[in-house]
């Protein structure tokens, strides 16, 4: 589905992301792991077209630089871990901003089906409570599963995710991984998330690509870039020590 050729991204003499080369297939949920600073943010942020860069980006054989706005949101949709809402649109509403790609006529004309897309999203992802309550009043979780509702009304292909759980609590990250989850597995499209948390990375990721100083150290299935040495070396320290650590404080 998507084929990244020598992708760097450059600010000033500063190369943030050098020369990456990675594909993505269909229901494939690819994990970007790596220390802070390692270009993992923006490497999706290339692919979204929200930043400049140098090389190739293909989607199912398409190069996106070509391709109108419309076309991209048939392609991706891309949810941030910050969501910053002045306005007081109703979760509907917002739910059905993500359907504008499939609109037929002019504005808001010919819409045939976006009403089904509106329901189904939220059903998915059961916001259905609260479709007439204002984004203002949720809580973090909330507004999170609102703007993944979003995406889904949207009906990308892919969906690009950049820390989508940063600031939530347990109950809530795994509402939205699994939500996500089960969307690859409905849909048989393909994700391409940007995690700190290794934990979630191995447990839902197919597949990896580990980053350090903006050139990929390790790409495969998530189990062979999880593995300790490699993992040791990039974060300089026992990786699987720590969290064994961690985790046995519950046994």
């Amino acid at each position: 589905m998507l084929e990244v050729r020598q992708l760097s991204v450059k600010y000033g003499n500063k190369t943030i992301v050098d020369e990456v080369s990675f594909s993505v297939e269909e229901g494939q949920w690819l994990m970007i792991i790596g220390p802070n600073g390692a270009g993992k943010t923006t490497i999706i942020s290339a692919i979204s077209q929200g930043a400049p860069y140098q090389g190739e980006i293909f989607f199912e054989g398409k190069n996106i630089r070509r391709c109108k706005s419309r076309d991209l949101a048939k392609m991706f949709g891309v949810l941030t871990q910050n969501h910053y809402v002045g306005y007081g649109f109703t979760v509907e509403e917002v739910i059905r901003l993500g359907t504008y790609a499939h609109l037929k006529g002019f504005l808001f004309g010919g819409a045939d089906g976006n009403d089904d897309r509106v329901k189904l999203a939220a059903a998915r992802t059961g916001m259905e409570p609260y479709l007439h309550q204002s984004v203002l009043t949720l809580s973090g979780g909330e507004l999170q599963r609102t703007f993944l509702a979003q995406l889904f009304a949207q009906a990308p292909k892919m969906l690009i995710l950049d820390e989508p759980t940063n600031h939530l609590d347990l109950v809530y990250q795994k509402q939205v991984f699994g939500l996500v989850k089960n969307w690859i597995d409905e849909t048989h499209g393909a994700v391409v998330s940007v995690v700190h948390d290794l934990s979630l990375a191995k447990k839902y990721g197919t597949h990896g690509i580990l980053m350090n100083h903006g050139k990929i150290a390790a790409a495969g299935t998530i189990e062979e870039v999880t593995v300790p040495e490699r993992l040791d070396r990039i974060y300089e320290m026992d990786v699987y020590g720590w969290m064994r650590e961690m985790y046995g404080q519950w046994n």
